[in-house]
C-alpha cells in the first residue's frame, strides 16, 4: 500500500496499489496451491516478520513485544504443523494481533485463501464503483445520497466525486453513505470533506505521525482541506456508518463529527486509524505493517481500537431509514434502490484512455530493467526503484506479451487487465492521473481458467 494509506481496499477485490508495485509468488505460472513450508521457509518468515515489526511498527515497544511472541512460538515448535501458507499467515496474524490489537496488522500468503478466509469475508461483494464512489441519487423530500466505497488516491478519486456531488448540490440535505467504505487514501478523504468546510482558507483536517524507520524518532503528515467546485456548508448532512466502515472509511465519519459537519447514523466502526504499508517477507508471504498512528488536530487522539461511535445508534440496515426519518421525511423502504426517484451518477465501466498502453509500456520497462520514472507519480517511482531489481527479474522471465483483454473498473478505479505474456499470465490493475502519469499500479497471477 502507500505509505500514507489507511490501509488495504476491501479485501475481496485486487487492490489499487497506490505507489507499490506487488509481486506474486516466485513462478510466474499461476497455480491452485502455493508450495508447502518446510521448517527453514517458517524460520525465515517468522526471522523477516520479526525485524520488520522491530524496525517499523509506530509503537516500538509493542512491535518488540510482537516479534519476541513469534520468535518464541516458532522456538517452541507451535508452528510446526503449519505447512500451508495461507494457514501460517492465519496463525502468525492472530499472534500478533494478540499482543499488538491492531487490527491493520495482518501476514498474507499467495495463492487461493482458505476456506476460513472465505468464511469471514463479506457476504456480498461490493458494489461497482469509480474510484470508490458507487452512486449517487436524489431522494423525496430533495435530498441527495451519494455512497464512497473506498478513498483511492486523490488524483484518482477527484473527478468522479465531482461528477457525482455536482447533480446534488442544490438538495436540501445530503446523506453520504460509507457503511461499505473499507478505507484508502487520507488525501482524498480531506477532499470529500471539504465540501462541507465554509472557509475558503485551508483547515487542518488530519495528522498521521509516522516512525522513521529503524529508529525511535517520527515525522508528521499533515492533511489540509482543499478547493472544491462548491461547498455544502450550512445543510443537514448525514453520514451512515456500520460494523465494517473501517480505516479511511472511519477517518470521514470522525472529521464530519469531531468537526461538527454531519450527524453519524448507524453503528459503532471497525476501529483501525494505523495507517501503513506492505513489507516483503520471505517464501513469498507478506505482511501489511502500521507505521504511523492519525492524530486528529481537534482532538488529538483517533478512533483506534474502539472505533467511531454514531450520534445515533441504529442497526446499518436501518441507518438510512433513520436518517431520513430525521430529515422529516417517512420512507417505506430501508434500501437505496427502493428510495430512489433519480440515479444521477454511475461509475465508469469502461477502460480509462492511455491505460493499456500503460500497461504494455510499463511491462516492457520492466523487462528491459528500464523505467520511465518521469512516467510515473513520485511514490510510486520511489517504490519501483527499490523493487527493481526483482521486478526486472520476474518480468525478464515472463517474456513478451502476447495479448491484453480489459476485465473491468475496480472499486478503487483502477483498470483491471488480464495479460497474457510468452511464458506466463498477470491480471494487472492500473491507474493514470489526470496528467497522464501511472498513479497506481499492481499485479498478482491470474486465476487459473475455470
Amino acid at each position: 500500500m502507500a505509505t500514507n494509506d489507511h490501509g488495504p481496499s476491501l479485501a475481496s477485490t485486487l487492490p489499487l496499489l497506490a505507489v507499490l508495485l506487488t509481486v506474486g509468488p516466485a513462478s510466474a505460472q499461476p497455480g491452485p496451491v502455493p508450495a508447502a513450508l518446510d521448517a527453514d521457509a517458517r524460520r525465515a518468515v517468522v526471522e523477516s516478520a520479526a525485524q520488520t515489526l522491530r524496525e517499523r511498527y509506530i509503537f516500538p515497544d509493542v512491535g518488540e513485544r510482537a516479534a519476541a511472541a513469534i520468535e518464541a512460538a516458532l522456538a517452541d515448535g507451535r508452528y510446526d504443523e503449519l505447512e500451508q501458507p495461507w494457514a501460517f499467515a492465519e496463525r502468525l496474524t492472530a499472534d500478533l494481533q494478540a499482543v499488538a490489537a491492531d487490527k491493520h496488522m495482518r501476514v498474507s500468503a499467495p495463492g487461493p485463501a482458505p476456506a476460513s478466509a472465505a468464511a469471514s469475508a463479506p457476504t456480498t461483494p461490493p458494489p461497482r464503483a469509480e474510484a470508490g464512489v458507487a452512486r449517487a441519487d436524489r431522494l423525496a423530500g430533495d435530498i441527495g445520497y451519494i455512497e464512497i466505497v473506498a478513498f483511492p488516491p486523490r488524483d484518482t478519486f477527484k473527478a468522479p466525486v465531482d461528477r457525482a456531488m455536482a447533480p446534488l448540490a442544490d438538495t436540501r440535505a445530503l446523506i453520504v453513505d460509507v457503511r461499505r467504505n473499507g478505507g484508502g487514501d487520507p488525501m482524498s478523504v480531506a477532499y470529500l470533506v471539504s465540501y462541507f468546510l465554509e472557509s475558503e482558507e485551508p483547515v487542518h483536517i488530519n495528522s498521521f505521525i509516522w516512525r522513521n524507520p529503524g529508529t525511535e524518532t517520527y515525522r508528521t503528515d499533515e492533511f489540509w482541506s482543499t478547493t472544491t467546485p462548491f461547498s455544502y456548508a450550512g445543510k443537514p448532512v448525514y453520514v451512515l456508518t456500520s460494523e465494517r466502515t473501517f480505516s479511511g472509511g472511519e477517518e470521514f465519519a470522525y472529521d464530519m463529527q469531531v468537526m461538527d459537519l454531519g450527524v453519524l447514523v448507524g453503528e459503532t466502526t471497525g476501529g483501525g486509524a494505523n495507517p501503513g504499508g506492505g513489507a516483503p517477507l520471505a517464501a513469498g508471504l507478506s505482511m501489511f505493517v502500521p507505521g504511523g498512528r492519525a492524530e486528529n488536530p481537534i482532538t488529538g487522539t483517533n478512533w483506534e481500537g474502539v472505533g467511531v461511535v454514531p450520534d445515533i445508534e441504529t442497526a446499518s440496515t436501518d441507518a438510512l431509514k433513520v436518517a431520513l426519518e430525521q430529515l422529516g421525511e417517512s420512507p417505506a423502504a430501508t434500501e437505496i434502490d427502493a428510495l430512489s426517484v433519480a440515479r444521477v451518477f454511475e461509475p465508469r465501466s469502461t477502460p480509462q484512455p492511455g491505460s493499456e498502453a500503460a500497461v504494455r509500456r510499463l511491462s516492457d520497462e520492466l523487462a528491459r530493467g528500464e523505467p520511465d520514472y518521469d512516467l510515473m507519480a513520485p511514490g510510486l517511482a520511489d517504490a519501483t526503484r527499490t523493487q527493481l531489481e526483482s521486478l526486472h527479474q520476474r518480468f525478464s522471465e515472463l517474456g513478451p506479451i502476447r495479448s491484453v483483454t480489459f476485465v473491468e473498473v475496480d472499486v478503487m478505479g483502477g483498470n483491471v487487465y488480464d495479460v497474457e505474456y510468452e511464458n506466463g499470465s498477470l491480471r494487472w490493475v492500473i491507474a493514470l492521473g489526470s496528467d497522464g502519469k501511472t498513479v497506481g499500479a499492481g499485479f498478482r497471477p491470474s486465476a487459473p481458467p475455470q
